[in-house]
């Protein structure tokens, strides 16, 4: 593995970077200011929209998917770096250049699965900007960490599919310019291998029997600028056949190719918010005085400082490891490592982050500082694409087969 970031790499970092510097970091304010004076919480800023069309005019646009027929063709290990950049403001800059979630994974999964119609009718306008979309799978009433314990029925009846269940936290699905739900549901649920039960399907928004009942909040956050995240039933909801994405009992394996490049750039954007909190907490250090002294001078200071550096450091160089992997053997073959950054990096972002939170005292927990909202999203990645513990235990089983 080079260390060294390729030229195309480089080059679009310094574009990134000064697009951050010159219209991302001085829209956070205005986006909030804009915010509380829309008619609905789930409207988009106007600041947004300008920074959408800046990206583009800058050539920033869907540099996550690496499908060059629709997408900027970057291999994983090239986009981790621009990812990473973008998580310094993660409520505006993934969105800016269409490249938040749950919108990446879904396109990922229509560009790779999808057929001609359906990218036509989906793909397309998401790739463009002009709709957002939802991925339905977590459900309340079962352990759906595990897709296979999944309860959503998909049932045929003739030429529609009839969708029945309850999911939540469903992002992007507050959003109003969300136009499309992919659902995850059992077509097979009495099949004899349990991870071919699973499908997944298209569902307009408008369709009957869908309704999408609340927000559901992360710590008290709406996350708004990536849709919100909703509960939404299915009260059987008919769709065409046609809206199959791949084959029937496809669903599972589906799944796991869309989460693969996802934790990637989570971790990617995660470590982009380490930076920040660090930047934070050195400006805060040098500039304030306790008990006579400047903050920069306590040895507490330095240790976290100093502790956090070398995390990033060491953290940054894994994701950027696995990413290469992914690239040179493919996701099966960086199984290990895909793992290891979803157990490693959000924790110990989340370590960083509380302790720039502690030097700026009750600052950082309010909103003139973007900290309580990083805190919040790296900690609930913590439970996101599944949770911890899931990935111990197979990551776990992995090591001990080698010596079993």
């Amino acid at each position: 593995m080079d260390f060294a970031y390729d030229a195309r790499t480089e080059e679009l970092r310094q574009r990134l970077l000064a697009f951050m510097d010159d219209h991302v970091y001085p829209s956070e304010t205005v986006a909030d200011e804009q915010r509380a004076r829309l008619a609905s919480p789930w409207d988009t800023p106007a600041v947004v929209d300008e920074l959408k069309a800046e990206a583009r005019r800058r050539g920033l646009w869907n540099l996550f998917l690496p499908d060059a027929e629709y997408g900027a063709g970057l291999t994983n290990l090239q986009y981790a770096p621009l990812a990473e950049i973008t998580g310094r403001s993660p409520q505006l800059a993934p969105t800016a250049l269409n490249c938040a979630a749950p919108d990446t994974g879904n396109m990922e999964v229509l560009a790779q699965f999808g057929d001609e119609r359906q990218k036509k009718q989906w793909l397309e306008p998401l790739l463009a900007g002009e709709i957002r979309s939802a991925f339905a799978m977590t459900e309340p009433e079962v352990a759906s960490s595990d897709a296979t314990n999944i309860t959503t029925r998909i049932e045929r009846e003739g030429d529609e599919y009839v969708i029945t269940g309850r999911k939540w936290y469903i992002s992007g699905a507050m959003n109003p310019d969300c136009r499309i739900f992919i659902v995850m549901g059992k077509t097979d649920p009495d099949g004899a291998d349990i991870r071919r039960q699973q499908s997944m399907v298209l569902v307009p928004r408008d369709t009957p029997g869908v309704t999408v009942k609340r927000a559901m909040r992360v710590f008290g956050y709406g996350d708004h600028y990536h849709g919100g995240h909703a509960e939404v039933t299915f009260d059987g909801a008919r769709v065409p056949v046609s809206g199959l994405i791949g084959e029937e009992g496809g669903g599972f394996a589906i799944a796991q190719a869309r989460l693969g490049p996802g934790r990637i750039h989570h971790c990617m954007r995660l470590i982009g918010m380490a930076e920040r909190a660090i930047e934070l907490m050195c400006r805060r250090a040098v500039s304030r005085t306790a008990f006579g002294k400047a903050l920069a001078q306590q040895g507490v200071v330095h240790n976290w400082i100093a502790d956090a550096r070398v995390t990033v450091e060491q953290l940054r160089l894994l994701v950027l490891k696995t990413a290469w992997l992914m690239d040179t053997v493919g996701n099966k073959g960086a199984h290990t490592e895909i793992q290891a950054i979803k157990i490693a990096t959000p924790r110990a972002v989340v370590d960083i982050i509380d302790r720039a939170i502690q030097l700026h005292g009750a600052g950082g927990v309010s909103q003139d500082l973007p900290l309580a909202e990083l805190y919040a999203g790296a900690r609930t990645l913590m439970i996101a694409d599944g949770p911890d513990e899931v990935h111990q235990r197979s990551l776990a089983r992995r090591e001990l087969k080698r010596y079993a």
